[in-house]
């Protein structure tokens, strides 16, 4: 049908950058949205090597979907950082700090007087 002879397809430049590891500090100075785009760019890409590996294809793709799903981990990593110290900075010096952004110590510690 419709779906395989979508693999047949030449390779774009979305097949290409996805073969390429990412790397973390090349993410890191992206901006948020940058990083979202590329998320949907490399899930869309994993979507499309399952669909291969279902109607047989290739051993190259087959080894691609680990580097792909390893790729979307890095960016999904340096996006909930970034997200995680954005909201730290917003919270500095403030009376109240949500839970998450507070010291997780443990609960003796959290719960004995200052």
């Amino acid at each position: 049908g419709r779906i395989a002879s979508a693999d047949r397809r030449a390779p774009s430049s979305l097949d290409l950058a996805a073969m390429v590891k990412m790397k973390a500090y090349e993410l890191r100075t992206r901006t948020s949205k940058e990083l979202l785009k590329e998320l949907d760019e490399q899930k869309a890409e994993l979507a499309q090597l399952r669909v291969a590996k279902v109607s047989g294809g290739a051993a190259s793709k087959l080894a691609k979907i680990k580097i792909v799903r390893k790729n979307i981990a890095r960016v999904l990593t340096v996006y909930n950082t970034k997200m995680k110290t954005e909201a730290r900075n917003k919270y500095k010096g403030k009376k109240f700090v949500p839970l998450d952004l507070r010291p997780k110590k443990t609960r003796k510690m959290r719960r004995a007087l200052k």
